[in-house]
């Protein structure tokens, strides 16, 4: 088993990774930082619990760190944990610049280690149910492709890190490495691309609206939007084609599941309701229309887990590659 420490045990570590840890027979749920509240201990008693980063990344027995700090610190803390000769699972965003990134790359190819970013949105199921109605060739040639993030949150939260402007802040580098990844993921990478950020909360320090145009072969146009202010939340997927059109609504389901006390272990978890499938319309030669509902596929991040499992363990190479993130950050930073 691999002996796994996690650098925090906030909701991202409580959530996304140590009931996945803990479920994954290859891994060991070996130790955490808690720099204040010690509440690891009462869901995995055999967890040690340590003060800070450093001590946690001296442990000669962790062999992987999972970076899930604060974006500015991403690279920081990776290159430690990479010196010390240790696996790293790296959050979103990867880290704040290409060069960041590509010196990490480079660190872990130097002492013969891995560095692999964490996308968990590839393993949702309104990801999966888009993946698998373009494999299935239905929609014909693909024309154009919207893909949204919609929030409502009109305040400015607590967390400096992402409402100050500190490098890494701001919805930039929060979501849209997951509209990019599932974007690079689905058509590749772009010929071309423009991007335009905006700040409409009161107040606000960082971008709130995101808008990313991506233009591929044969004019396949790509738009990604995420904003803070959406009232009425828009699909967050809905693809054009030549022949069809498909409508997704986003779901968290595993999210929802995990803060309501689910295990991943549970037979129902990851899976949708009914009434949250997508809609497929598609045009026959004659001119009529047909309408279904695409069962949404069961998902479970223990699949990303599973993979970072195979590529330490057997060398099955990563979903995600070192280009893929060197791309995604480039756009980040342009």
């Amino acid at each position: 088993m691999i002996n796994t420490g996690i650098l925090s045990f906030g909701m991202s570590g409580t959530l996304f990774h140590a009931p996945f840890l803990n479920e994954h027979p290859g891994f060991q749920l070996t130790a955490v930082v808690e720099r204040s509240k010690k509440i690891a201990s009462r869901a995995y008693p055999n967890i040690t619990s340590y003060d800070s980063v450093d001590d946690l990344i001296a442990d000669k027995d962790i062999e992987l760190v999972v970076v899930n700090t604060p974006n500015y610190t991403h690279f920081e803390f990776a290159l430690k944990a990479l010196r010390a000769k240790k696996h790293v699972l790296v959050e979103k965003p990867f880290c704040v610049s290409s060069a960041e990134a590509k010196e990490l790359f480079a660190e872990a190819k130097r002492v013969d280690r891995s560095i692999l970013p964490y996308q968990n949105r590839r393993y949702d199921s309104d990801f999966l149910s888009v993946k698998s109605v373009l494999e299935s060739g239905k929609l014909g040639s693909l024309v154009e492709a919207h893909m949204r993030y919609d929030r409502y949150r009109h305040h400015i939260g607590p967390k400096i890190a992402k409402e100050t402007p500190v490098p890494g802040s701001g919805l930039m580098y929060d979501l849209a490495p997951h509209l990019l990844d599932a974007t690079f993921a689905l058509f590749g990478y772009p010929l071309q691309w423009s991007k335009y950020t905006g700040q409409f909360r009161p107040n606000t320090q960082v971008d709130d609206y995101v808008h990313l145009h991506l233009v591929y072969p044969k004019g396949v146009q790509v738009f990604l939007t995420m904003s803070m202010l959406v009232v009425q939340p828009q699909a967050a997927f809905v693809l054009n084609g030549t022949k069809g059109t498909f409508v997704k609504q986003r779901t968290d389901i595993q999210e929802q599941q995990l803060l309501a006390g689910m295990s991943p272990g549970n037979p129902l978890f990851g899976i949708e309701d009914a009434n949250r499938n997508g809609v497929l319309t598609t045009i026959s030669e004659n001119g009529e229309r047909h309408t279904e509902e695409i069962e949404s596929a069961k998902s479970s991040y223990i699949n990303l887990f599973e993979d970072v499992y195979k590529s330490i363990i057997e060398g099955v190479p990563y979903p995600i590659t070192e280009k893929d993130i060197i791309r995604q950050i480039e756009i980040l930073e342009g």
